[in-house]
């Protein structure tokens, strides 16, 4: 049966299901009642990201009564996020029903985005969600709840000031801002950066491209391309290659076998999300490093969007341990023995957690707290890419590594992939991300309330709006006699 919230806007276009997100927010009372005091030349909150995660963090943070809030992002209008850049495939994994950063709002998720432009019969046909038709919808929640992003901004360093943080920006704005809470939703790489392998250090850098580069696919018409890897990027990567005339596409795979169980998949529930990281370490670790290990498949849907083409091939138990330049292409060798001739080599290895390669920390990057400098996991569990996720608190900031050293990190706060290890799956993934917010929302609201409490009791005590004006009884003693009340005598 048709929802009926739905049906009111099935295929009556976007200003009706604008205007009902409007009449839904009003009776709300959004924005929330400005509550923070302010300081000349002091923003509360500044995000760095305005894809998913900075915008849904916008309006959790809006919805709290946090207003004086600055969300910056590098990329220009309508480009912020992966989804136009080096996300590749063809649809989105996550099940079109999921309601993603709609933040409880029904008319805010992509389902009431679709039915009031194509009615109820295409979104039942509609099988998985278009990746760019995700990002007209990622347009369209920033232009209806008029989210202030400044774009083509960059923050290149943070540095403490006193309690304070001072961001030193580049591009389409310069020099410097005071903030006193910082926001990383800064996506998949957002604690680090695309993972090169050793084995690529000989390889001169135009024979080979990570899968998170601009490529151009176009190029490598009638080539020999090498890809290493089966995830999804290394997939899609492989499919652009193809679709590009690609001579022929070999995926390189260190593993005997092609995963296929999305373990994370078979446990998605709310008791997880909200207990993950009430979990001690051993658990967390284990429910992580399992899902490493087993690794997540890449989606059906681009899978065969390869392997339809029969110049496509998938080496299984080929762990590649080094590439070397060879005429005018690579020359791929296996810890077997045997090697794979490319013209260009397509790296599908993902990104590594490394808060050292986050320039904007500088030196302190070496003061958070990683995982491996807290828990020493069992020999069958151990993985050194998971140990070098930071350890943080319960609220998403850094912890420092040393004591004294580097306390301001408390007040930056990881809203990325990186928070993963430590919070779950809330800081990027669709399923969880307004889980995500509305706990990131109450940790920064929390931290300013007690951060100012002593100006909160002062207006506690100066409140003097009386809701009684004096008019309302009269006071008597009490040995009088009743009848002398007046309306009561007889």
């Amino acid at each position: 049966m048709m929802n009926n919230n739905l049906s009111s806007i099935d295929a009556k276009g976007l200003s009706q299901l604008e205007a009902r997100v409007r009449d839904d927010l009003d009776v709300l009372c959004y924005p929330g009642k400005s509550w923070v005091p302010r300081a000349e030349g002091v923003t509360d909150v500044v995000v760095i990201g305005g894809g998913m995660c900075g915008m849904v963090a916008w309006l959790a943070l809006t919805t709290g009564g946090v207003e004086n809030i600055r969300v910056l992002d590098k990329s220009d209008e309508g480009f912020e996020g992966p989804w136009l850049d080096y996300a590749r495939m063809e649809t989105l994994r996550s099940p079109k029903t999921l309601t993603g950063p709609a933040f409880g709002h029904g008319g805010l998720t992509f389902q009431a985005w679709y039915r009031a432009q194509f009615g109820e019969q295409k979104w039942e046909a509609l099988d998985k969600i278009p990746r760019t038709m995700w990002v007209d919808y990622l347009r369209w929640y920033r232009k209806v709840l008029n989210i202030p992003i400044e774009n083509n901004v960059s923050v290149e360093r943070v540095e403490p000031e006193g309690d304070l943080l001072r961001l030193t920006l580049s591009g389409a704005q310069t020099g410097q801002v005071l903030t006193r809470k910082l926001v990383f939703a800064t996506g998949r790489d957002g604690t680090g950066g695309p993972n090169i392998p050793g084995f690529m250090k000989d390889l001169p850098r135009s024979l080979w491209a990570h899968s998170a580069d601009e490529i151009d696919f176009a190029a490598l018409k009638d080539k020999r391309v090498a890809v290493i890897g089966i995830g999804a990027s290394a997939v899609d990567n492989a499919a652009e290659a193809l679709e590009h005339g690609a001579a022929e596409v070999r995926h390189l795979i260190r593993r005997k076998t092609m995963p296929t169980i999305n373990k994370m998949m078979g446990i998605g529930s709310f008791g997880f999300t909200a207990g993950y990281a009430a979990l001690p370490d051993e658990w967390r670790w284990r429910f992580m490093q399992y899902s490493f290990a087993t690794q997540t498949p890449s989606p059906r849907g681009s899978t065969l969007r390869v392997s339809r083409h029969p110049n496509a091939y998938f080496h299984f138990g080929k762990e590649t341990t080094r590439v070397e330049p060879l005429g005018q292409g690579a020359r791929v060798h296996f810890a077997d023995g045997s090697h794979y001739d490319a013209d260009f080599v397509i790296l599908g290895t993902g990104f590594v957690i490394d808060p050292m390669a986050r320039t904007e920390f500088g030196e302190a990057a070496s003061e958070i707290l990683l995982w491996q400098d807290v828990y020493t996991p069992p020999k069958d569990e151990q993985n050194a890419d998971l140990g070098r996720f930071p350890y943080l608190n319960t609220d998403f900031t850094f912890r420092e590594k040393t004591p004294g050293n580097a306390p301001w990190l408390s007040n930056v706060y990881c809203f990325n992939y990186g928070a993963s290890a430590s919070m779950g799956k809330v800081s990027g993934d669709i399923p969880g991300i307004s889980d995500g917010a509305t706990w990131l929302s109450r940790s920064i609201a929390a931290a300013l309330y007690c951060e100012d409490v002593a100006h909160h009791w002062q207006g506690m005590q100066d409140y003097d709006t009386p809701e009684l004006l004096g008019d309302e009884w009269e006071a008597t003693e009490l040995g009088a006699p009743v009848l002398e009340k007046e309306g009561l005598a007889q």
